[in-house]
């Protein structure tokens, strides 16, 4: 698929250019410095415009950091074609937690594992059209949720060296097992008073990664509540292993 730039604008030394891949939307973000270091900048599927002030938080960040990064809109969300089935699900999932149920493993795996089969692909289609960008060079790291397509990306794709995932989104039991080939760094954040986030799930997830190196940062607080220094850390961790 090829990439066609639709927009750009400048924000202070970064370089904000909006893209489409096929039919699929997504930003970049370069710093001044160039050719950098690429971030992807995963995120829940809510939608890249509802989640725009927090994306170009991190990649304002990251840029201050000599890194590019760069998301893409997940399947069935934003201005994509509605997905119907997984609607469904997720109706399933709130009628679940509303009247206080256990959410089934047969809710999870349908809400998790089909987003998962498809937005791996795009993401490395992106990236193989990403690095072929002059201002791109490797190596390349991912940062963010649903950490379920972080595990899957970081077992699947060598080009990725590094991963900061976010707990706090459900995960699959054949995930746990994908978990176990994950053999790059990982930098993992827990909110541990997460209202949405099983933390022994979190936990038990965490050590089933199979990478000699791996850190666990939980932090008191809901999902939302992830404090300022949890992202210095974060930032700390991509330049030891991009620069």
């Amino acid at each position: 698929m090829a990439l066609h730039f639709t927009s750009e604008q400048r924000l202070d030394d970064v370089l904000e250019r909006n893209f489409v891949l096929g039919e699929i939307p997504g930003t970049l973000w370069t710093p001044a410095s160039a050719p950098a270091p690429l971030i992807l900048l995963g995120h829940p599927p809510l939608g890249l415009h509802r989640m725009y002030p927090r994306l170009v938080a991190r990649a304002q960040h990251a840029a201050a950091d000599g890194f590019a990064a760069a998301t893409i809109e997940l399947p069935g969300s934003g201005d994509r074609p509605r997905w119907l089935a997984a609607q469904q699900v997720r109706a399933d999932l709130h009628r679940a937690r509303k009247a206080g149920e256990p959410v089934s493993d047969e809710i999870i795996d349908a809400l998790t594992l089909p987003l998962v089969d498809k937005a791996v692909p795009e993401w490395q289609a992106a990236l193989n059209a990403l690095l072929s960008l002059p201002d791109i060079g490797g190596p390349v790291g991912y940062s963010g949720g649903v950490i379920s397509i972080g595990i899957r990306l970081a077992a699947v794709e060598p080009r990725i060296v590094a991963a900061c995932l976010f707990a706090g989104s459900f995960v699959p039991r054949a995930i746990f097992e994908e978990a176990r080939q994950v053999t790059i760094p990982l930098h993992v954040l827990l909110q541990w008073d997460d209202e949405g986030n099983d933390r022994q799930a979190a936990l038990d997830l965490f050590d089933a990664f199979g990478s000699k190196e791996k850190s666990l940062h939980a932090n008191m607080g809901g999902h939302t509540g992830v404090p300022q220094f949890a992202g210095e850390g974060a930032a700390r961790f991509f330049t030891r292993h991009l620069k």
